[in-house]
């Protein structure tokens, strides 16, 4: 069996135009344009509960299912704040999460715990014999902790991957194993 799937990053949010923590607010007006070139086929799709996640789906041609673990990381008392703020009161706290993948200085999740969950989910895929063509509208973050779990990579490498509004990450999985799928620009999936 073969798993086929393509984590794509929801649009643009005025919160990732102004430096904050998210807040689950809704595609900017250029967003949701920006997301409509929906090339996406696959025989399922999730998303994530989050409206930029959910209209960006939407404007894809995609009628996702809504996936708890697919939700972006929780920011704790940070959500909402820009995230310069955040870095003139709590300069210490902002240090620590950005260096020690297990810190939550916010109160929220870790990067840590976001990379369990999110490879507890890439993991629960496979255990449930999903197979075939799949795609998930998530968050920049989500996609980074898919990626360190998928290259096996340390998680401090969490902050070294850059992952744009819209970006399209193809990953495959044989017998439980899952790899990263590198394909040619301007190409439709395979």
């Amino acid at each position: 069996m073969t798993i086929r799937l393509i984590l794509v990053c929801h649009g643009p949010t005025v919160a990732l135009s102004r430096a904050s923590f998210p807040a689950d607010e809704p595609l900017t007006e250029r967003g949701g344009q920006a997301a409509g070139n929906g090339w996406e086929s696959a025989a399922t799709a999730w998303c994530s509960p989050a409206a930029a996640a959910r209209e960006t789906a939407a404007a894809l041609g995609l009628d996702p299912s809504i996936e708890p673990a697919l939700r972006d990381c929780d920011y704790g008392r940070w959500r909402g704040r820009r995230l310069a703020e955040v870095q003139v009161a709590e300069p210490e706290a902002i240090q620590d999460w950005l260096t020690d993948p297990a810190a939550r200085p916010h109160g929220g999740e870790s990067v840590v715990d976001l990379i369990e969950r999110t490879g507890d989910w890439l993991a629960g895929l496979w255990r449930d014999s999903f197979h075939g063509r799949a795609v998930a509208v998530t968050h920049a973050a989500v996609i980074r902790a898919a990626l360190v779990n998928v290259l096996a990579a340390p998680p401090t490498s969490f902050w070294r991957v850059d992952v744009p509004p819209l970006a399209r990450v193809r990953l495959t999985a044989h017998h439980g194993r899952w790899q990263l799928r590198a394909t040619e620009p301007d190409r439709p999936p395979v």
